[in-house]
């Protein structure tokens, strides 16, 4: 009877019991077994800039950080935050009681739908979705209603009639991302407008995940929600270092709102990591203060990498959806034909495509609620070396013949 139990419940719980381990997991470890090069979890594979490591080198020698920071962050860090807020968009948020620092944007999520959701809430999320939204919202014991994003002329985009028409007098919540991962798309001031005007009509709550906010393309430009009418009062927006500073490992997120709903939030944030990444946040308060260029040549490398990435993926046979913002890029395994896409099936195409190609990459059904609607398309990391992308690209061609 060993590791047996008496009851024949179900060991999950049953608002958990739909998530197994995740894709991510499953393709990491495929791409280990197989050697093939891993385009599909998104973490750079070089460290960032030098002189921020050195400063969390730097905070560990001096003591700063080793022992439990602050319940809401460390006051450096919360003052950075809100010094980077105000000087790239204007808004203002006081460090003391706006400001709350988080063991990465994920759970700065959990936190935030914890804290602002009962039980049969309603919850509205564009589909394809970051997996770890669906389960935050089984956790909370919300109930989650996906409006999904749909190809169009390039790239995704968002039905404003279906967003409206999904809003009920249930819904308590949006759960909007841009940019948005995994599609790319980044949300326009008009589509921004809509959302807005939505939310202070039927009175919601928006969280608004914006950590690839330093990651726009072309003639794309990153607006906070927050930024708009009637939205300051009712947003919590989080951010993070890991995507614009490529320490994804040190986990260092946060959130700005007004004081009660950062309030509301910390009283669910410290019942889960209660504090995080003491050291790191003296380093990343630093890393907010870089000057403009850094974050112009961080863009312009990525842009750089996206189309390295997109113009192989278009070789070898692959539809491209080239994405505004955000370091994947999705693609349609139709256009391969039928034998080498699997019909069309993202999951056994991505299975496969180790063996057939040495690359690794995730199916996007994963991210849908309505798993047929995202069942051809394939998304690519291109947050690697120059080297490693032009290596994968070499080995996607043969996918071409």
């Amino acid at each position: 009877m060993t590791g047996m139990t008496s009851t024949s419940r179900p060991l999950l719980n049953r608002r958990l019991a739909e998530f197994g381990t995740t894709i991510f997991a499953e393709m990491s470890a495929l791409a280990l077994r197989t050697g093939s090069i891993n385009l599909g979890q998104g973490f750079p594979d070089t460290d960032g800039p030098e002189e921020v490591r050195e400063a969390a080198v730097r905070a560990l020698r001096d003591g700063r950080g080793n022992q439990y920071p602050p319940g809401p962050g460390v006051p450096e860090l919360r003052t950075a935050v809100a010094a980077h807020q105000e000087r790239r968009y204007g808004l203002s948020y006081d460090p003391d009681t706006e400001v709350l620092v988080t063991a990465g944007a994920t759970e700065a999520i959990a936190a935030a739908l914890l804290a602002l959701l009962e039980p049969g809430d309603e919850v509205i999320a564009f589909e394809p979705y970051y997996d770890s939204y669906a389960a935050c919202i089984a956790m909370a014991g919300g109930t989650r209603v996906p409006v999904t994003l749909r190809p169009s002329e390039g790239s995704f985009r968002l039905d404003l009639d279906e967003l409206r028409a999904a809003v009920t007098d249930r819904t308590r919540l949006l759960l909007i991302n841009t940019p948005h991962n995994p599609t790319g798309t980044v949300l326009t001031r008009e589509e921004l407008t809509a959302i807005a005007e939505l939310a202070v009509e039927r009175d919601l709550l928006v969280v608004t995940d914006e950590v690839y906010e330093h990651l726009v393309f072309d003639d794309a430009e990153h607006l906070p929600l927050a930024t708009f009418p009637g939205m300051r009062e009712r947003t919590v927006t989080i951010g993070s270092a890991g995507k614009t500073f490529s320490f994804t490992g040190w986990k260092v997120g946060w959130v700005t709102a007004p004081s009660a709903l950062v309030t509301a939030v910390r009283s669910a944030k410290q019942f889960l990591t209660y504090v995080s990444s003491g050291p790191f946040q003296y380093a990343v308060a630093e890393a907010l203060a870089l000057p403009d260029s850094y974050f112009a040549d961080f863009r312009a490398d990525m842009l750089a990498k996206r189309d390295l990435l997109a113009a192989g993926l278009v070789e070898a046979g692959f539809e491209v959806f080239k994405p505004a913002g955000t370091y994947f890029i999705t693609t349609d395994i139709r256009p391969l034909g039928a034998a080498l896409s699997k019909e069309g099936d993202g999951f056994a195409f991505c299975r496969a495509l180790p063996e057939l190609a040495g690359v690794v990459a995730i199916p996007n059904a994963v991210f849908y609620d309505h798993r047929e609607a995202g069942a051809p398309f394939v998304r690519f990391a291109f947050c690697k070396q120059t080297g490693v992308l032009e290596e994968a690209v070499r080995r996607l061609k043969s996918l071409a013949g």
